[in-house]
């Protein structure tokens, strides 16, 4: 029996129907497995064609979706980056409503139903939706993401209000229009598109925002942790505020907008601690009637960057306060005129969050293309990000630009908006890797042609000393771990190779190759091999949502070895049955430790096989960690090929918990390890099944290469 581990995650979630991914081929699996890994570890065989079939079939029910819920994911899964990123204030990021329910709406009412709700949401704006009266500002809870569905999603005549510590706020993909009621130099109108009063962690985001009778947005009353990207602004006089406080609080982020036929404050900011500004384009053109008074303002005791922006024909296309700081870098002026300064000191922002820089020559053909609200939205639609991964390279022999996985994952900056692939070129490389939480974005990828050829091992196990004093425990032997959101591995081994048999007189066997704690976790093509607690799927804390999408690949172990308390799919992949290390047949595949408003672990279309004994293996039994009686582990097993080695009982208890209290059960699985439905051996119905595929376990989430 495995040491207690982690807990399990809680909060809301919400049902999502069938939608289609992107990885995983059913067919071409079995060929691919049968030449890349060998038959050591077993493969489909004979019987296991027919399954890929049935399996194909399957997928093809499973990829079935309405045109209403497939955009869904690329909407909710995104995060922000620059200051809103950074984890300060008790909130790690900003991802909005992400692991809430979605929800589409139409009117008024159901905008500012969901809007002002206490949980979660994600609110797909799916019309233009009229302000009533006029100049109406919502006020929206925290942990929310508004977002428009495609070019129609629209809010007229009114905005939002984003009051004291409202927290993890995503507007998106939205125009916000026509408040303007006739005055241009408007004082008896405070009518905001955006409007913040001491919020934090607010990122807006790809939105058309014009014509109001006051700001487009205010960013007021030490508000923080904001960032604004890809954003149009135009036909309005006070464009953009910050500020209006004598304390020196405010961290923004603002970077990749379009302002055009805006008069002033573009922005003006004034006593911000930190504003980071890059890649804009301010554009006044001639002959117009709105004509610029100014561009950015340094005001008061801010500390400004300004990096690569392009300004044409903007009059005081950049001005400061005696007492603030502006620090320029790489900007272009074009036909402009009257001030343009900067002085003092400011910051290093790559010390807060990690960035990339678009070349200023390109900024006004990028941001005309790509700025505002776009038919689907995500990262991969956002032309900067849309280029390559930036790629590091490893290399035993020296031909890389590091010996070790560890050292390319050290160089990847903190907090890295965009994708980092660290390519591992083939060699055995013993070591332990860490993949910390403010690394995100980062694929580790063996260069190979085979999944065997680049092979990241160590052997630590739960009892190991530790060269400080102590023992690893469980999750501290992993070979590799990863911290950070949105993490991929692809084509290689991770083995824990730890020795049993020499090590009996240690306390602790337990020994993880691979340990994932953290959300959207996609692993492709790849060999986890090890013998108890090989695959350990955590989350970063109980409350967080820690979702892994494990796909034609691997995994290997004989107790407990996939464990966990994250939601999990292990999809189109084989799961081999590994004899102790005496020479005896017996196991657990799976121990889950879920909560109860959760999902577990999800085995589908896959095969379980191995060199061990007729009836000698549990499907998995239900782990209570630390003895908390409120989890209800799962794991469901659908659709999948069991050889012999399963039970005809696959199911077990697990410290006084008895499993028949918590979520076990099976859907029409094959082969001589199947069995019909009896007391000891739950079955879904069909109708049970259409709520335990893919899609409920990955919820907004659709993995992608």
């Amino acid at each position: 029996m495995s040491e207690p581990r982690g807990k399990a995650t809680a909060g809301p979630r919400h049902r999502r129907r069938r939608t289609a991914l992107t990885v995983g081929i059913p067919l071409a699996l079995t060929a691919a497995m049968t030449t890349t890994y060998g038959t050591g570890l077993g493969v489909f065989g004979e019987g296991a064609q027919q399954t890929a079939s049935a399996a194909t079939n399957a997928g093809s029910a499973i990829s079935a979706t309405t045109a209403a819920a497939a955009a869904a994911p690329a909407w909710a899964a995104d995060t922000a980056d620059g200051f809103a990123s950074v984890n300060s204030l008790g909130q790690n990021g900003t991802y909005g409503g992400r692991g809430g329910q979605t929800v589409t709406v139409k009117t008024l009412a159901d905008l500012e139903k969901y809007a002002t709700a206490e949980e979660p949401y994600v609110i797909v704006v799916a019309a233009a939706i009229t302000m009533n009266p006029v100049g109406k500002e919502i006020k929206v809870k925290s942990d929310k993401t508004i977002v428009g569905e495609g070019t129609s999603g629209q809010i007229v005549g009114g905005g939002f209000f984003l009051g004291t510590g409202v927290h993890n706020v995503i507007i998106r993909n939205l125009t916000i229009r026509d408040s303007y009621q006739g005055v241009w130099n408007d004082k008896d109108h405070d009518f905001d598109a955006v409007q913040m009063d001491g919020a934090h962690h607010v990122w807006i985001d790809h939105n058309d925002l014009r014509h109001m009778a006051d700001g487009l947005i205010d960013v007021r009353k030490d508000s923080t942790n904001v960032t604004v990207s890809w954003n149009r602004f135009s036909d309005n006089n006070k464009t953009f505020g910050i500020g209006w406080t004598e304390n020196l609080v405010t961290d923004i982020t603002i970077h990749h907008n379009w302002f055009r036929e805006t008069e002033q404050r573009n922005p003006s900011t004034d006593n911000a601690a930190h504003a980071h500004l890059y890649n804009n384009y301010l554009q006044d053109d001639p002959g117009t009637t709105i004509k610029s008074s100014y561009g950015n303002y340094s005001r008061g005791s801010t500390k400004m960057v300004l990096e690569n922006s392009y300004f044409q024909g903007m009059n005081n296309p950049v001005t400061k306060d005696a007492t603030a700081a502006i620090v320029q870098r790489g900007n272009t002026f074009s036909g402009t005129s009257g001030r343009n300064e900067s002085g003092g000191t400011a910051f290093d922002p790559k010390s807060f969050y990690g960035y990339t820089l678009d070349r200023t020559a390109d900024v006004p053909a990028l941001l005309t293309a790509g700025t505002g609200p776009r038919t689907t939205i995500g990262t991969a639609t956002t032309p900067s990000t849309k280029a390559a991964a930036a790629t590091l390279t490893v290399a035993k022999d020296g031909s890389g630009q590091f010996a070790t996985v560890q050292a390319a994952v050290d160089a990847v900056p903190a907090n890295n908006p965009s994708r980092v692939v660290i390519s591992v070129k083939p060699g055995t490389y013993r070591e332990m890797v860490k993949v910390p939480a403010n690394k995100p974005h980062v694929t580790i990828q063996g260069a190979g042609a085979s999944r065997k050829d680049t092979v990241i091992v160590f052997n630590n196990a739960a009892g190991t000393a530790k060269p400080g004093g102590g023992t690893y425990g469980t999750s501290g032997s992993a070979t590799v771990a990863v911290e950070a959101d949105d993490f991929q591995a692809r084509n290689l081994t991770i083995n824990n190779d730890f020795d049993e048999a020499r090590n009996q007189s240690l306390s602790g066997h337990q020994a993880v190759a691979l340990r994932t704690a953290a959300d959207q976790v996609l692993l492709d093509g790849i060999i986890v091999d090890g013998d108890q607690d090989t695959l350990l799927l955590d989350t970063a804390a109980k409350d967080r949502l820690g979702r892994v999408y494990v796909t034609n690949s691997y995994v290997s172990g004989n107790v407990d070895f996939v464990f966990g308390r994250a939601t999990a799919v292990i999809d189109q992949s084989v799961i081999t049955l590994k004899k102790r290390w005496d020479g005896t047949s017996a196991g657990y595949i799976t121990a889950p430790s879920t909560t109860a408003d959760r999902k577990g672990i999800l085995i589908n279309r896959s095969v379980v096989n191995g060199d061990v004994s007729a009836g000698s293996f549990f499907l998995g039994r239900n782990w209570h960690a630390g003895g908390d009686a409120t989890l209800r582990p799962q794991t469901t097993v659908r659709n999948s090929t069991l050889s012999a080695a399963v039970k005809s009982t696959p199911w077990s208890d697990m410290g006084g918990f008895s499993w028949k209290n918590d979520r076990f059960a099976e859907y029409k699985n094959t082969g001589p390890g199947s069995g019909a439905a009896t007391s000891d051996r739950p079955q879904l119905t069909d109708s049970q099944a259409t709520g335990q595929e893919v899609a409920d376990w990955l919820g907004t989430w659709n993995p992608t290469a």
